[in-house]
């Protein structure tokens, strides 16, 4: 299992370590109102670890735990996953923040690593992100990473807005990005 690193965050293949900040997390109808629409139970929370282990065993990626270098707190989760939990679609990234956390960066910074990982280790030809068409600052984090919207779809049960980057165009980013500095 990967970790990642980035200059704020560990990103920690997420287990059952994780769970008293994964509910701390999730059990807010803030974070959770454009996910779920409603917070987690414990029994919520504990099946999406035990569904994430399960993933990571089988495919090598899943969801992540951030931990803040600074304090060593989980303050948000993401993942590199197949769209609608399908192998025949394509990788989606995905990202979660504690509330008091939100406006930082912290989104972008982990959305960079993760979808580095798709395409740098997966090989993955396509990296797709989806968000309710409500959720701004989701979208602006697709955005900056270098997505384009590409239609409202259905997806877990709800209409959402699709973005999506193709393989080269990260590859472009990633390279003007390295002149730059």
């Amino acid at each position: 299992m990967t970790i990642l690193l980035t200059p704020r965050l560990q990103l920690i293949p997420m287990d059952d370590s994780h769970f008293d900040g994964l509910f701390a997390m999730n059990s807010d109808i803030d974070v959770m109102r454009y996910i779920t629409g409603k917070p987690d139970t414990p029994a919520d929370t504990q099946a999406m670890i035990d569904r994430v282990k399960a993933r990571w065993k089988e495919y090598g990626f899943s969801w992540w735990s951030f931990f803040e270098k600074d304090s060593g707190q989980l303050i948000g989760a993401g993942c590199i996953q197949h769209l609608g939990r399908d192998p025949a679609n394509p990788l989606e990234t995905g990202w979660r923040l504690r509330r008091d956390r939100w406006g930082n960066g912290y989104a972008s910074e982990a959305a960079r690593a993760m979808a580095g990982f798709a395409f740098d280790t997966l090989n993955a030809p396509l990296l797709c992100a989806v968000c309710h068409p409500d959720n701004h600052a989701s979208a602006h984090v697709m955005k900056k990473l270098g997505m384009q919207f590409k239609a409202t779809e259905s997806w877990y049960d709800m209409q959402v807005a699709v973005y999506d980057m193709p393989r080269a165009v990260w590859q472009a980013n990633s390279a003007a990005q390295h002149q730059s500095n």
